[in-house]
This record gives structure tokens, sequence and C-alpha cells, in this order.
């Protein structure tokens, strides 16, 4: 079985940091382009980031400078180090597969993907 499970999530205060993980179970994350997403109530899917499958990144410039994806050595899980949070960032964070070795264009991130995780809420506050 394939699947996607993102964790990390948690409630902070401005200025604080999380680390969210997307772990990947029937497949490794290697191979595929890996995209992070978030969704704030009332509000559309945005794509942040992205990870191709030789480990070059792009993120967007709402979280640029801020956020870092990684890839573990098993090639198993993607992380997301999100630091210098704002109330802004305040969402349920996805994670997805985006089918194609490298990332496709900002606007069509998650268009093609064919597998996502449950999500994870973070939440900044103070």
């Amino acid at each position: 079985q394939k699947q996607l499970v993102e964790s990390g999530g948690g409630s902070v205060q401005p200025g604080g940091s999380l680390r969210l993980s997307c772990a990947a179970s029937g497949f490794s994350l290697d191979l595929y382009a890996t995209g992070w997403f978030r969704q704030a109530p009332g509000k559309e899917r945005e794509g942040i980031s992205c990870i191709n499958s030789d480990d070059s990144t792009w993120y967007s410039d709402s979280v640029k400078g801020r956020f870092t994806l990684s890839r573990d050595n098993d090639k198993t899980t993607v992380y997301l180090q999100m630091n210098s949070l704002k109330p802004g960032d305040t969402a349920v964070y996805y994670c997805a597969r985006e089918r194609m070795e490298v990332c496709p264009a900002p606007q069509a991130m998650g268009v093609m993907a064919d597998y996502w995780g449950q999500g994870t809420q973070v939440t900044v506050s103070s």
C-alpha cells in the first residue's frame, strides 16, 4: 500500500519553529518530486514548497527564507523545517507526490499529485 503521513504540527508563538515530517510507505520519495501545501479556513490550497528528485528545492515567496525542505537518508521521509513562524502561517499542512521527477510550475503544484497525506495542523498565535 502506498500512502503519505504528515506529522509534527502543533501550536507555537510567533517567531517559533516547527519541523513537519512527510513519511512515505510503499515507495521512496526520491523517485518523484514531493510538494508541501497548506490550507487555512476559508482560503484556497497554497503550494508553498517542493523538493525535486535531485534534492533541489523551491519555495513560495510567502515562506522563502523561513522554511527549509530536506530528505532523510533512507529517502522515505521529507522534512519541512519552519522557522520564524507568523500568525499567517496558521493552516493545515499537507504533503503530496507530484508524479514527476521535477517539481511542476508553482501554479501547477498538486494538479497531478496522486498521493496526499491527511494533513497536520499548525497554529501560530500569541
